[in-house]
């Protein structure tokens, strides 16, 4: 095969799509505003446009296909038009429908784009779905004040045309409305924002191949999200621990969703939600997952590269692996698909690392993360130099590990250990450092950001007076004070750690430290964590 590829996007998302075209035998052209993304140089050429300008996009591939986009393109028409893992399945779909490819119409593609449309699409056709309503802060008409007639609290804020979770977070009283609706309008390029009834209940995410009248599941996982009011992905685990026939009722739930968008030929990525009320449908986009779910963990734990079976149905060709080893589902009521699932063999855990704020001078603990069996890749989003905060979003983690086992325990344990293994070490003397180890750090939602360590607040006042010392370069576990004594091997703070390990972490990176404040050392720790620890040492 010598017919082009365009691939929109150039990042870490999408290296498996680049990778996977190549191997298909396709001439690779990455689209990109940034000239030094990741996956740039994996590209057979790299052309810099703003992938979310769809007009762009389309004038693009069209003169792509007439061989006139650039010279010395190699003989042969433009094949595919790709994305996995971004927002613009609707650059994708307007590419594929002027050039006549293959893809999902690019009405189907706005659908599941934009968030209002999705909400619509769900309600004309009864897929289970919150109640929502849209508010447009472009200045095009005027903004609600207070709660919305007939919601109740806690509700969901979130912009209407973004993803990784920014801008959205749960709204849990009244005062917490505006900050959270002027923080989604910020975050949406049109400054439009839809609010919703919040889902109580655990997230799954799935992704599927829609093809000439099937939906085959390629991947099923738990989400992990974490601190409220935010939602933020801290890993999933690949397959879900849901049984078959827990599984298909939500399967069902994105069936109907994906028939009620439009969508009928190529990725659905789909986040749904088991609740007291049964499933609900999150969201669904037109496109492969990110999150390292569709690149990564499912073909490691299947065994089928869901990218590559991706791109052979933007190319015009039949799935053939994934229609080998798929087996079929009971069909949902009410949907004309036929429901394939491609099971998983092994078990797969993606997890990240973060941070508290401040600067990263090192990280350490790379290495011996690395040699943890079952570990098969550490991917660092953040290093020496960077500026981090403690995330609201999933665009503000640190890294992420993936790691697989024959079963759950034993993926879970490997990816949890390699994250508890590194350690981002900051500039000492840091403000927002200190304001944030002191509680000072001003951030207006109630309980957050939480201290890396829950204890009760009676722990805290037992905790030594503030005169008492560590003495240098004493063993910091040698100093626990009795009140910690029962919190050393539970909980875990938010990078995996138990108090224990933390303390002996600390013992082996500073065993020179000055004399410490007692009682300003317990609070850095509980607070911090190893982070916390270390700055306050490293300030002295």
């Amino acid at each position: 095969m010598n017919h082009t590829c365009i691939i929109l996007g150039a990042g870490t998302m999408q290296k498996p799509a680049i990778l996977a075209a190549r191997e298909l035998g396709f001439f690779v052209i990455a689209l990109d505003a940034n000239p030094r993304a990741e996956a740039v140089p994996l590209a057979d050429r790299f052309v810099g446009i703003d992938i979310k300008d769809a007009e762009a996009v389309r004038d693009f591939a069209l003169a792509a296909r007439r061989g006139s986009s650039l010279p010395d393109l190699p003989a042969g028409e433009l094949g595919a038009v790709f994305t996995a893992g971004t927002d613009f399945s609707a650059s994708v779909s307007l590419a594929c429908e002027a050039c006549g490819l293959p893809g999902h119409s690019f009405e189907a593609a706005l659908n599941a784009s934009d968030k209002v449309r999705m909400r619509r699409c769900f309600q004309a056709a009864r897929a289970p779905s919150p109640k929502f309503l849209e508010l447009d802060f472009s200045g095009k008409g005027p903004v609600p004040q207070g709660l919305p007639p007939g919601f109740q609290l806690p509700l969901v804020v979130k912009p209407v045309d973004n993803m990784g979770a920014r801008g959205c977070r749960m709204v849990r009283t009244p005062e917490e409305l505006e900050g959270a609706l002027a923080d989604a309008a910020a975050n949406s390029r049109t400054g439009r924002v839809i609010l919703e009834e919040y889902m109580e209940g655990p997230e799954f995410s799935i992704d599927a191949l829609v093809h000439q009248g099937t939906l085959t599941i390629c991947g099923f996982a738990d989400r992990h999200i974490f601190f409220p009011p935010y939602f933020v992905e801290m890993g999933h685990t690949m397959p879900s621990r849901l049984s078959p026939e827990g599984a298909l009722p939500l399967i069902h739930a994105f069936a109907k969703g994906v028939f009620s968008l439009g969508l009928t030929c190529g990725a659905a990525k789909g986040d749904v939600k088991l609740t007291p009320r049964g499933p609900m449908i999150g969201e669904i986009a037109a496109r492969l997952s990110g999150g390292y779910m569709s690149g990564w963990t499912y073909p490691l734990a299947s065994g089928l590269n869901l990218t590559k079976e991706a791109l052979r149905i933007a190319a015009g060709q039949p799935p053939a692996d994934m229609e080998h080893r798929r087996v079929p589902l009971p069909s949902a009521p009410g949907v004309p698909l036929r429901l394939y699932d491609v099971p998983c063999t092994a078990v797969s855990a993606e997890r990240a690392w973060i941070s508290v704020p401040g600067v990263i001078t090192e990280t350490l603990g790379l290495d011996e993360a690395r040699r943890i069996p079952g570990v098969t890749g550490l991917f660092l989003r953040a290093s020496g130099g960077d500026g981090v905060v403690f995330p609201r979003n999933n665009v503000q983690k640190c890294g992420n590990v993936i790691a697989l086992g024959k079963d759950h325990a034993q993926a879970i344990d490997a990816a949890e250990r390699a994250v508890g293994a590194v350690v981002l070490r900051l500039e000492p003397g840091n403000p927002d450092t200190g304001a944030f180890l002191r509680g000072k750090d001003g951030a207006p939602e109630q309980g957050f950001p939480p201290p890396a360590f829950a204890v009760p607040p009676e722990v805290l006042g037992a905790l030594p007076e503030e005169t008492a010392l560590i003495p240098a370069g004493a063993p910091a576990a040698e100093s626990l004070p009795a009140s910690l004594a029962p919190f050393l091997d539970s909980p875990r703070d938010w990078n995996c750690r138990t108090l224990r390990q933390t303390l002996a972490r600390f013992d082996s990176l500073r065993p020179d430290h000055p004399p410490l404040g007692a009682r300003a050392f317990w609070l850095a720790c509980i607070r911090g964590g190893i982070q916390g620890a270390l700055a306050l040492a490293d300030e002295g």
